[in-house]
């Protein structure tokens, strides 16, 4: 006879349905060890998933770093993830930049493509009209670098995929409220 399924948790049983929402969250930090061992820690004990974390010193007087991290979910969700943050210690601030609604979000990307004759020259037109620089190249491969929304480096690099993609390398979202207020 088989055990009864074990009930999913509120955060697994949102996959799949159609209030799920992708959010930008900063989280102003102390610089010191272990403080994104536990940012992390929050969202995997929780079974939260992370799509993008960058970390980063801000302010090298105060000692204090920005965590970005891109996470989806239901609002629900979202919101409880933001409450359980600001009481993790060392955390100083964190905005939902998403909620805010004016946050101005980009990505670095390198994107090798390998390519000779026809292909070569579809690559140099294609980053041209995306304003990706050609930062190595040798007789048989470029790699471009490519700033801009996430979806701008997702387009460029399904465009560069049948002219010989090779590799890729994205830094994550980095993200800031817009106007003259701080996160």
């Amino acid at each position: 006879m088989n055990a009864p399924a074990a009930p999913l948790s509120p955060y697994s049983s949102a996959i799949g349905k159609s209030n799920v929402e992708t959010h930008t969250l900063s989280v102003l930090v102390d610089n010191e060890p272990g403080v994104l061992a536990r940012v992390v820690g929050l969202f995997s004990g929780r079974g939260y998933n992370i799509e993008s974390l960058t970390v980063a010193e801000v302010a090298h007087t105060e000692q204090l770093s920005r965590i970005t991290i891109v996470t989806s979910g239901p609002p629900e969700a979202i919101e409880q993830i933001g409450h359980q943050l600001e009481r993790l210690v060392p955390i100083h601030a964190v905005t939902d930049l998403t909620l805010r609604g004016n946050a101005v979000e980009r990505e670095l990307a390198m994107i090798k493509v390998a390519g000779t004759g026809a292909s070569r020259d579809e690559a140099l037109r294609l980053a041209e009209a995306f304003r990706a620089r050609v930062i190595d190249t040798t007789i048989e491969s470029f790699v471009f670098e490519l700033t801009g929304a996430a979806s701008k480096i997702d387009q460029f690099v399904e465009l560069m995929r049948p002219i010989g993609l090779v590799e890729v390398s994205r830094t994550g979202i980095a993200a800031m409220s817009r106007g003259k207020d701080p996160i």
